[in-house]
Order: C-alpha cells, then sequence, then structure tokens
C-alpha cells in the first residue's frame, strides 16, 4: 500500500513539475530526478544484500543486521566480529554519490566518452574514467555460460597500447603508431573470441601475438559444455587442442576460398570481430590493460541484452547474467 502511495505521489510531483517554466523549475526538477535515482539505486542495493550469505572477510554464513549506514542496511558476522555492507570488497566499495550511478550507467549505455560522462552528470573526468571501470570489473564476468552447440572459436588482434601508463617498456609511438613487422606479433595483443549460434558469447585476452594451443587450453574447456561442436579456421593451434581435449571439431579455410563447409562456419564470431573494432574506434585507442573491461563493456551493448541502467547495475553487481 506504501508503494502504491509512493507511486501516486510521484505521477503528482512529475505532472506539477512539467507545468513550471524557468531556472527554478530546472533545480527542482534536478533534485526530483536525483532523489528518484538514489531511491532506485538504493532498492536495487538492498536485493544484493538479502542474497547476502557469507562474510566477505572470513566467508563465514552467520550473519545478522547490524544497522544502517548512508543507506545501506549494515551486517555484522558471528564468526569474526566484521562488519560490512553488500559493496565491502567489491569493486563499487567506497563510491559516493549514488544518485548520480545510474545517470552514469545510462551515459555508457549510450557509449559516451570519459569527458562526455563527466560533463552531463557533472562529475569530475578522472571520477568518470575510475566509475567505467569499477562498474565494467564484475560486469564483465556477468556470462550466461556455458557455451552449448556448434562454438565458433577465432581470434583478432589489436596494436599493443601502454595509453596512460608513465613508464612505457618501449619508445613511444606517435598517435598509436604501427607494428614492427606485417602480420600478428609480439606488438599485437590477442582477443579469443568463442560464441555460440544462440548469442551466448565469451571472450578472453590471452596474451600478445599468435594464438597457442596452450593458451586454449587454458581458456575454452571451462566455457564449453559436453558435446559441442568447435568451428574453427585452418590454424593448427585449433586442431592441437581439439584432439587434446576430445573435443569435435570442422574447420573452415577461408584462405583457399573455401568460407562454408556445411553447418561449419565463423561468420558469427568473425561478425563479433567487426563490431567490437568499430565500436572501439570511438575512444580513440584503449590500453591494453582494460581490453578486458571494454569487450565485457561491448558484450553488455550487443544485441541490446542492456537497455536499462537499473539493469546495468543488477549485471555489475552479479545479480543478472547476459
Amino acid at each position: 500500500m506504501e508503494a502504491q502511495q509512493f507511486e501516486a505521489a510521484q505521477v503528482q510531483v512529475l505532472q506539477w513539475l512539467t507545468q513550471l517554466t524557468g531556472k527554478q523549475a530546472d533545480e527542482l526538477r534536478n533534485i526530483f530526478d536525483r532523489c528518484s535515482s538514489l531511491a532506485e539505486c538504493l532498492a536495487i542495493l538492498a536485493e544484493a544484500g538479502n542474497k547476502l550469505r557469507h562474510c566477505p572477510h572470513c566467508e563465514g554464513d552467520r550473519l545478522y543486521r547490524h544497522g544502517v549506514y548512508r543507506g545501506l542496511q549494515r551486517y555484522r558476522c558471528r564468526q569474526c566480529g566484521a562488519s560490512f555492507n553488500v559493496l565491502t570488497k567489491t569493486p563499487l566499495a567506497f563510491i559516493r554519490l549514488r544518485e548520480k550511478w545510474l545517470p552514469f550507467l545510462q551515459c555508457m549505455l549510450h557509449s559516451m566518452t570519459v569527458r562526455g560522462a563527466a560533463k552531463s552528470i557533472g562529475i569530475h573526468r578522472n571520477t568518470s574514467f575510475r566509475w567505467r571501470h569499477r562498474f565494467l570489473a564484475m560486469a564483465k564476468d556477468a556470462r550466461a555460460l556455458p557455451l552449448d552447440g556448434i562454438v565458433e572459436a577465432d581470434e583478432t588482434y589489436l596494436l599493443e597500447s601502454q595509453k596512460g601508463s608513465r613508464h612505457l617498456t618501449r619508445p613511444a609511438r606517435r598517435r598509436g603508431g604501427s607494428a614492427s613487422h606485417r602480420g600478428p606479433g609480439k606488438d599485437h595483443d590477442c582477443i579469443l573470441v568463442a560464441c555460440n549460434r544462440n548469442g551466448k558469447v565469451c571472450d578472453f585476452v590471452p596474451g600478445r601475438g599468435p594464438v597457442t594451443a596452450q593458451q586454449l587450453h587454458d581458456c575454452l574447456p571451462p566455457v564449453l559444455a559436453p558435446g559441442i561442436l568447435l568451428a574453427t579456421d585452418s590454424a593448427v593451434a585449433y586442431k592441437a587442442f581439439a584432439t587434446t581435449a576430445g573435443i569435435a571439431h570442422g574447420t573452415v579455410n577461408p584462405r583457399a576460398g573455401i568460407r562454408v563447409d556445411g553447418l561449419i562456419h565463423v561468420h558469427t564470431v568473425n561478425s563479433h570481430h567487426s563490431r567490437f573494432k568499430g565500436w572501439l574506434r570511438h575512444f580513440l585507442g584503449v590500453a591494453s590493460r582494460y581490453l578486458p573491461n571494454y569487450l565485457g563493456w561491448r558484450h553488455v551493448l550487443d544485441a541490446g541484452r542492456v537497455a536499462l541502467p537499473q539493469h546495468f547495475l543488477r549485471v555489475a553487481l552479479m545479480l543478472d547474467v547476459i
């Protein structure tokens, strides 16, 4: 009953605000938007707190409620005596201005730059950069796994970047520069993508240079369901991996003009590569150490998996997988 009354009051206030004009009206609208955003944010955090089952300090499961601080329910562990909230020891711990979280996530859904998002919601550009990677830290791993059916796997390469680093391990390259030789080598970051025909995707950054069978062994087995059919190009590493892992394997050879062999092709994964690289150009280069976060961000946006900032926050808290 109270929730219905609150919603009715919100509707009345919104109707009243639409009738106002001038600077004071804009200020009132901003205040109302912040309060509404904060209430929604705290509701999602409260839901995450209700699913909390273990102490982040000792993994104990004997918890009890221990007051509220800054709108968040606190808990205490009977085993170690430590107190905590749902954000303790997560990437979102100690981030303030919770009334701006959802507007910021809306900016991320629009793929806005660091400075664009900062200007839009009124925070510093350094805060905008920090928030971007804090929200992506867990969201990048919120994947619907395992991959089943026909699974396509292929790698693509990006020139290694130390953008933002104070201590370069090589001579600086002007505006990104170019590789020391043609083809993928030690100057390139390898991006391995595996996906099935139902839209499930998993990606990795295994290292630099051409992918190896050992790297495939390190990355793929945990995300593959039993009985899958692996579709790849004719690279030797995939054949060695499939043989050792006992996985059914089909190949195509695009260099020889064989791009489809019955049900075997790699069009789906190559399309993912193309969308990711085209979207990444919008940011004018990203540091290699942040590539997993940008892969996770692209996964959030791909195929409209996340349409609302509230859903994005749920993914960042691992309440939902996509």
